[in-house]
């Protein structure tokens, strides 16, 4: 067997692990509660919220069509994270309202400089997009 330790789990696919620090973005009253529950769980810990002032672990990104401008956000994002860490990108299905074309979010995560490792579909109403700044020799 081998392999992570992630037990097949949505959450552990997309990376969350025991001791991470995990920031979360755009929350609003559509999130999925008992998803950000299951982080919690999975990182033994609370999820910060945009005030916390220090380098995270991972960004827990919610995003809708109407919230803007993706590739400011995800480099924003990117600008809180440690080395080796990743942004989870949680936007609504197809079909649903607020969903983002896969071709923005491909778009936005190649001009910010990061590749998609990872997609997961995590509830009824969201899917996930794990991620990640492609390893470098850059100094």
């Amino acid at each position: 067997m081998g392999g992570t330790a992630s037990n097949g789990s949505p959450v552990g696919k997309l990376g969350f692990a025991a001791g991470q620090v995990v920031l979360e973005i755009g929350y609003d009253d559509d999130v999925d509660d008992e998803l950000r529950a299951q982080i919690e769980v999975a990182v033994d810990g609370d999820l910060e919220d945009e005030d916390y002032g220090d380098v995270v672990d991972a960004v827990l990104l919610w995003w809708r069509d109407s919230d803007g401008d993706l590739t400011d956000a995800l480099v924003d994002a990117l600008a809180t994270l440690e080395d080796h860490g990743f942004i989870a990108l949680l936007s609504p299905k197809v079909g649903l309202p607020g969903e983002v074309d896969p071709s923005e979010v491909a778009e936005a995560a190649d001009t910010a400089g990061l590749h998609a490792s990872a997609s997961v579909n995590l509830t009824p109403q969201w899917s996930a997009t794990r991620l990640v700044a492609p390893k470098t020799a850059r100094r």
